[in-house]
């Protein structure tokens, strides 16, 4: 058996036992995470990784974790970030209540920069904004339910809060551990959602999915941003990362807002999934 070949089954037994989507990645992607936990297992093949993770629960898990796309911040990218506060002004002027998606939203810190957000602005009315987070990965789900962040020599969580000009109303610094305030929390709910296998939610009025399409394949990005779309109401809006784009086919169904900052506004209605 190849290399290749070993590498190709263990995808298929990942996809098909373990219900995580690996045909729809990027296979350099993939070989990376996969890579990750064999080193830290000791296992030096792909077939006798197979082998370990068909009899271990543990790493099944281990693997499914790393897989999962779990790189984030504190207000990462602020110019996106302030024209995020431009779209979330602008809903709250025409509607009572403004719904945003945090998709794939990792540990918790985007939706919760969210919901500061709405908290810091004296131009929205933070009780009227809810912000309902998903990602794949239980364990990212577990660390954002406790919104309790640790400073190390890698990530300088103060700097990422330094969008806002007193980020001690929203965080409780403690020897480097952030907690994030009950009243920021009360704000977001966590939920488990898989954007390529379930079904689209309804009645958003901004989604945010930033930085998870670089590591899709392409021809599965449609299919996501349909269910992103059919997630949208009318007029709704889109971010997505900066060195992401729409693909040509949804360029009718998403109109630009902010092309510099990937802002865009649900023009017409996709075809509406039964």
């Amino acid at each position: 058996m190849t290399n290749d070949d070993a590498f190709t089954r263990l995808l298929e037994y990942v996809e098909t036992d373990l219900s995580f989507a690996t045909s729809h990645y990027n296979d350099s992607y993939l070989d990376r995470r996969v890579s990750s936990r064999m080193r830290r297992t000791g296992i030096e093949t792909y077939e006798a990784y197979l082998e370990h993770l068909r009899r271990d629960p543990d790493e099944q898990a281990a693997l499914l974790d790393s897989m999962s796309i779990n790189v984030t911040e504190f207000f990462r990218n602020p110019d996106v970030w302030e024209g995020i506060r431009e779209v979330i002004r602008t809903l709250a002027s025409r509607r009572t209540g403004v719904h945003v998606w945090s998709a794939a939203c990792a540990d918790g810190r985007e939706p919760y920069s969210l919901s500061m957000l709405a908290h810091d602005d004296p131009q929205i009315d933070e009780s009227a904004v809810t912000v309902h987070a998903t990602d794949i990965s239980e364990g990212a789900l577990e660390t954002a339910r406790r919104g309790v962040y640790e400073e190390s020599r890698t990530v300088d969580l103060a700097e990422q809060l330094a969008f806002l000009d007193d980020d001690t109303r929203y965080v409780d610094r403690t020897n480097g551990t952030f907690r994030v305030r009950e009243a920021v929390k009360s704000n977001v709910t966590f939920e488990r959602h898989d954007l390529i296998n379930d079904r689209p939610k309804s009645g958003f009025d901004l989604v945010i999915c930033r930085n998870l399409f670089i590591y899709i394949d392409a021809e599965y990005k449609q299919p996501i941003l349909e269910t992103i779309a059919n997630s949208l109401r009318p007029e709704g809006y889109l971010v997505i990362g900066k060195a992401e784009t729409i693909p040509p086919d949804l360029k009718s169904t998403f109109a630009v807002h902010d092309g510099r900052l990937r802002i865009y506004r649900l023009e017409r209605d996709p075809i509406r999934i039964q």
